[in-house]
């Protein structure tokens, strides 16, 4: 199992740190280091920064929001990034959800299994330089009856094959992952609960597509805190858990409290989510089960969380992505490095 590291949204708060928290894991060996993206910092620029700065870690979109971008826009800069990197470039995509798609993009949140689908068809084509043609639902390339022709991609990308991920949580579209994709980006993933809240379906997409496992990179991304007193350090994570089970999305569309719902919290999901939208943050918070919590995070020792490893290797994962917590820099670089400690204890490097 490899691991990988996630610096999360550039403008958090954080910025002055980051770059020192992947240098830092580029010197640890860590495989690589993710960003994303929602309505603040876009992601290319925040991977051309740290490629710029780093020598041998992959740099990895999660996510390029697929309402943010035409489908050749995504290629294009995939492939000036994987050219300027070195061959260190990985595309994750995903479809955002239904505030942020209509909201600020002004993109309507309608069929998204399909729109990806068709988004990540074009951008293959895009990226294997062919002349783009498209004839889809979501998009016609070039447009009919204008002066548009299909052209082809100019950059020639570092590698003939960039890795393609989706961020995925429900059923059906951790199925077209497994279908169309290099690799799935997961979110609050249990160990105890991975099979069947993701490994079923992706596998089950694999095998719609004639293909195995093998090869398919499976990448959850997990905070992570170092001591001795797990409940505080779970603590940590309330308002976390509490924004993204409550408040991200809408009532009826929250694909993580769906996902809670799944792992068996469904009375507590409920809970978290009316005193969220009602505007009472510190009651979600508190309504937030110290189970759930540790089930979806690396807290501990560094033994615990050798053994937590062994257990998502056990799962089915390939790339453990850890968010190291600290309020310092300091803090943050002992995270990363307790994390490398933990899977040279697992045996798993």
């Amino acid at each position: 199992m490899r691991l990988g590291i996630n610096l999360g949204y550039w403008g958090a708060g954080m910025d002055g740190d980051n770059l020192a928290v992947a240098q830092e894991a580029d010197r640890l060996g860590y495989d690589v280091c993710w960003a994303a993206e929602a309505y603040g910092s876009d992601v290319p620029t925040v991977l051309s920064w740290v490629a710029a700065q780093t020598e041998s870690i992959d740099v990895g979109s999660a996510i390029m929001q697929i309402p943010a971008r035409q489908p050749a826009m995504t290629a294009m800069t995939a492939a000036t990034l994987d050219s300027l990197s070195g061959g260190r470039f990985r595309l994750g995509l995903g479809v955002s959800g239904p505030q942020v798609s209509e909201g600020w993009y002004g993109v309507k949140f309608d069929k998204p299994l399909a729109r990806t689908r068709e988004y990540v068809e074009i951008v293959r084509k895009a990226m294997a330089r062919e002349r783009l043609s498209y004839e889809g639902q979501h998009w016609t390339l070039p447009l009919p009856g204008g002066p548009g022709k299909p052209i082809k991609l100019t950059v020639h990308p570092e590698r003939e094959h960039i890795p393609l991920y989706i961020a995925a949580i429900g059923p059906k579209n951790l199925e077209q992952t497994g279908e169309i994709a290099d690799g799935a980006l997961l979110i609050f993933p249990s160990a105890d609960h991975l099979e069947d809240t993701a490994m079923t379906y992706l596998r089950a997409g694999r095998e719609k597509a004639g293909k195995t496992m093998d090869g398919f990179d499976v990448c959850p991304t997990l905070p992570l805190a170092v001591g001795d007193d797990i409940k505080g350090l779970a603590d940590m994570f309330r308002p976390y858990t509490a924004l993204y089970v409550g408040g991200m999305g809408s009532a009826k569309q929250n694909f993580y409290n769906q996902l809670a719902q799944r792992m068996g919290y469904e009375k507590e999901a409920a809970e978290i989510q009316e005193k969220y939208l009602s505007g009472d943050k510190a009651g979600a918070s508190a309504a937030v089960p110290h189970q759930l919590i540790d089930q979806t995070t690396l807290l501990g020792s560094v033994e615990r969380i050798a053994d937590r490893m062994q257990a998502y290797a056990a799962a089915g994962v390939t790339t453990l992505t850890l968010a190291p917590a600290g309020f310092t820099l300091d803090e943050r670089i002992a995270a990363l490095r307790a994390g490398t400690d933990a899977l040279e204890r697992s045996g798993l490097a």
